[in-house]
C-alpha cells in the first residue's frame, strides 16, 4: 500500500497577489484591509507555498500602520507633525502593498520596509 504525501504545498502566486491587493480594501470601502488578508492567510497557510511569509507580512504592515496612526494622532498637537505622520501613513499604506503583490507575482519576498515584526 503507497502512501501518499498529503502537506504538499501548491505554488499558488496569484493567491499571494491578491491577497496583499485586498489590504486596498481600506481605502477602497473603508474598512476590510486588515481582516480579509488574515482570513486569507489563516485559511491557506499551510497549503500555499509562501503563504505564511506573505501572510505575515501583511499583518504585520497593518498592525504597524495602525500603531503609527495611534502615534500620530496626538502628535498633531505638538505643531502639525502627526498630519505629516497621516500622510506618510495613507502613502505607505497605498504603495507597500502594491509592491508586495509584484513581488509576490515575481516569487519574491515581500519587502518590510518600516514594518514591525509583531507575529
Amino acid at each position: 500500500m503507497e502512501l501518499v504525501n498529503q502537506n504538499v504545498l501548491r505554488k499558488d502566486n496569484t493567491l499571494l497577489t491578491i491577497m496583499h491587493l485586498t489590504q486596498l480594501l481600506s481605502y477602497a470601502i473603508g474598512f476590510g484591509g486588515f481582516i480579509v488578508p488574515l482570513i486569507i492567510w489563516l485559511s491557506s497557510r499551510k497549503s500555499v507555498e509562501g503563504m505564511n511569509e506573505h501572510g505575515k507580512a501583511a499583518v504585520n504592515l497593518q498592525l504597524s500602520l495602525l500603531l503609527y496612526i495611534l502615534i500620530s494622532i496626538p502628535a498633531i498637537l505638538l505643531l502639525g507633525l502627526g498630519i505629516l505622520g497621516l500622510i506618510g501613513v495613507a502613502i505607505l499604506g497605498f504603495v507597500l502593498p502594491i509592491v508586495n503583490a509584484v513581488k509576490a507575482s515575481n516569487g519574491e519576498s515581500p519587502s518590510n520596509f518600516l514594518t514591525i515584526p509583531f507575529l
